[in-house]
């Protein structure tokens, strides 16, 4: 048995993992294609680099002015430099410091001139241990022998000459100019030695107090550097751009690139350079796909994915090189806002990233760019979650080009060759590429969903509006079975919100999932009026059955006519799955006396298939449930729950739910949400006790109970 197995499972899987390794291949080489062709396409007539000599003299082709980058940016550099350093205004904190050390350094002296047990040696040993200033022993001993009143005079002149001093800008390397203007200072009124000593004293305390600014000097710098304006170079035709023999300069190497008549030659450098970055991106995306096997089963999405990615980079690449702004617009975001929506957000993540990095290699800013891309799109996918408005998309836009904003703010704010125009303009780009972004977003995704089939949010929005036809005739032709349907979508809904299944998928399958019964809404108890003949009566079980069985057909039928996604006809489909029609069934068994080989029980069963997703399982047991409640009448709370569960066991003992992922909590969880919805719907009434007409009589002459009738 397991030998006959394999054999019949291994070509589905070569076929697919064939399939896909075809696909990455392909991927690969356009991808490779689409960053080498600048490459490829280069015609070089002339190869020069600076510094080498010409060989030929270099004609003008035809007339031609532009700027030049290079004598603008040398201009303004020269005219950079020209501005000296700038210093600041003198700090009266260095002043006052050094005013305070000199205080202290007096203080010193005084403690040793009047210290009267230590001898004339031993007070020159003692002042010899200033720090600040250095003096000899002359001076020193001068300073000890004046009186009290000659070395008052001295220490005030000091103070105040050091202060004058310390009012003018000194800086570091005029530090000793400024020592030598000490002396002049000095009040002329004292002796010649004390002068000296108030002049050595003062010298030693001066200090710089004025620094050099940076950034006032770049500022400075800057505004030097904006006030070159831009140099033009004309040439006029078969004017000498580079004459034989003379060395090649950067000017003229930008000269023969504006004509077109040079261009850097390409090395094999680049090519392997782009090889290993493509082939490091794609094993990314191959080692992600490998971690979420259940995204490869979504061939038909996978395959989008690499369409959009290959078209989003090939206009990428033939849009934004050699642009200053186009590159800020292109909205990349818009592929990851596909992607979120059409395939998985997770994927989006990783694949934006790839796409960023592809998209913005070896253009200027490539590092920045790059960044710019993936956060912004980062930022939209993660606002996106589950949208289920359409405003929801523009609001992820709207996160997009905040984040995109902030990535400019952040990388080219600080340049300095960033002007306030152009910071504007880079903003305004981040603005259209987030709108941008988001209005591709709508019209791609809905395109894609009417070519390929797929189930998009804002599919699923137009299928909720009631004045879709579908729904109207469903309303028209069967209300009972639309009101059914309504009771259905919000129990179904409300579930798959607990469990984490997609609640508007649920709710809109749960709308159409009957929407077979339109077609015959008589034979269908819902839509038959309280009293009237039912049609089944007139009927053979088996004939019944067939009726009952056909919604289904009927209803996909219908579903294809108005054009409904796949994935709402699942519901139509799965919300029987394989179960019997069991009244009719039970009714073929009672005529054939019980003789089961005498009734074909496939005659009874709902084609299927099975529940395949969460979703149409919850409208399964919604429906299960629903129509047990409003047959038996439970009239308690512990009666409905043991229907309910009663329900979702014979769901599961006829395997209907094997195909889902629904797990043995997820079904505690719906039970506790379906029985509290049906209590809140089938809850028992009051009954009334009959009146005779003395009573009613009385109660109809009895004072109204309210007080302004009762005025009245």
């Amino acid at each position: 048995m397991a030998a006959q197995t394999k054999p019949q499972r291994a070509p589905r899987w070569s076929a697919q993992r064939s399939f896909l390794v075809f696909l990455w291949l392909l991927a690969l080489a356009v991808t490779l294609f689409i960053l080498t062709l600048p490459y490829t396409s280069r015609q070089s007539s002339l190869v020069l680099e600076t510094g080498q000599v010409s060989a030929q003299d270099v004609l003008a082709p035809y007339t031609l002015s532009y700027q030049s980058e290079v004598l603008t940016s040398r201009a303004r550099e020269e005219s950079a430099d020209a501005i000296a350093p700038i210093y600041g205004p003198p700090d009266a904190a260095v002043a006052r410091d050094q005013l305070e050390q000199l205080r202290t350094a007096l203080t010193f002296i005084n403690t040793v001139r009047l210290d009267n047990f230590a001898s004339l040696e031993q007070k020159i040993n003692d002042l010899a241990a200033l720090q600040a200033i250095n003096l000899n022993q002359e001076t020193a001993q001068t300073i000890l022998l004046l009186d009290n009143s000659a070395w008052q005079n001295v220490q005030q002149e000091t103070i105040v000459v050091l202060e004058q001093v310390m009012r003018s800008s000194i800086r570091q390397g005029r530090l000793e100019e400024a020592r030598r203007t000490v002396p002049a200072l000095v009040t002329l009124s004292m002796p010649e030695s004390q002068a000296q000593i108030v002049a050595q004293l003062a010298s030693g305390f001066v200090a710089p107090n004025s620094f050099y600014s940076e950034a006032a000097t770049q500022d400075a710098r800057e505004q030097a550097r904006a006030a070159v304006q831009p140099i033009s170079r004309t040439f006029l035709s078969n004017e000498v751009i580079v004459q034989r023999g003379q060395v090649v300069s950067e000017a003229d190497l930008e000269a023969l690139e504006q004509f077109g008549l040079i261009q850097a030659e390409a090395r094999w450098q680049d090519y392997v350079a782009v090889t290993a970055l493509v082939l490091v991106m794609f094993a990314l995306a191959v080692l992600f796909l490998r971690s979420r096997p259940e995204l490869l089963t979504d061939t038909r999405g996978l395959v989008v994915v690499v369409i959009l990615f290959l078209l989003f980079l090939a206009m990428a690449r033939l849009l934004i090189v050699d642009r200053t702004v186009i590159p800020y617009i292109f909205p990349v975001a818009g592929f990851a806002l596909l992607v979120a929506t059409l395939y998985s957000s997770q994927a989006a993540m990783v694949f934006v990233f790839v796409l960023s990095v592809l998209v913005a290699y070896n253009l200027p800013n490539s590092f920045d760019l790059t960044l710019y891309y993936f956060i912004s799109s980062l930022f939209g996918i993660l606002m996106l979650k589950r949208a289920k408005r359409v405003m929801a998309y523009f609001w992820a836009g709207a996160g997009a080009a905040a984040a995109a904003a902030a990535v400019l703010l952040a990388y080219r704010l600080p340049l300095a060759s960033t002007d306030v125009f152009g910071m504007i303009t880079l903003l305004g780009a981040a603005a259209l590429n987030g709108f941008g972004a988001a209005s591709l977003t709508i019209v791609l995704q809905l395109l894609l969903a009417q070519w390929l089939g797929l189930t998009t949010t804002i599919q699923l929005m137009e299928l909720a509006r009631p004045d879709h036809p579908l729904l109207q005739f469903i309303l028209r032709n069967a209300p009972g079975t639309y009101q059914h349907s309504l009771l259905i979508a919000n129990l179904a809904e409300q579930a798959a919100e607990a469990i984490g299944a997609d609640p508007v998928l649920t709710r809109i399958g749960s709308l159409y999932h009957d929407a077979g019964k339109a077609r015959q809404p008589h034979y269908f108890i819902e839509n038959q009026v309280p009293g009237s003949k039912n049609p089944h009566d007139a009927l053979s079980p088996k004939e019944s059955a067939k009726v009952i069985l056909q919604h289904v057909p009927d209803g996909l039928q219908l579903a294809a006519k108005h054009h409904l996604p796949k994935r709402i006809q699942d519901f139509i489909a799965e919300h029987h799955g394989t179960l019997i029609a069991r009244y009719q069934y039970a009714k073929a068994l009672e005529a054939a006396s019980g003789d089961e080989k005498k009734v074909d029980i496939n005659d009874f069963r709902y084609p299927g298939p099975k529940p395949q997703s969460r979703e149409t399982a919850l409208v399964m047991l919604a429906d299960g449930c629903e129509a047990r409640t409003r047959s038996e009448r439970p009239n308690t709370r512990e009666e409905l729950r043991s229907l309910v569960k009663s329900v979702i066991e014979n769901r599961l003992a006829q395997e209907q739910l094997e195909d889902t992922d629904l797990t043995l909590q997820d079904l505690k969880v719906i039970e506790d949400v379906y029985v509290s919805g049906l209590r809140g719907v089938y809850h028992p009434r009051l009954v009334y006790p009959e009146l005779d007409e003395t009573t009613i009589s009385a109660l109809d002459t009895q004072p109204s109970l309210n007080p302004a009738k009762s005025k009245r």
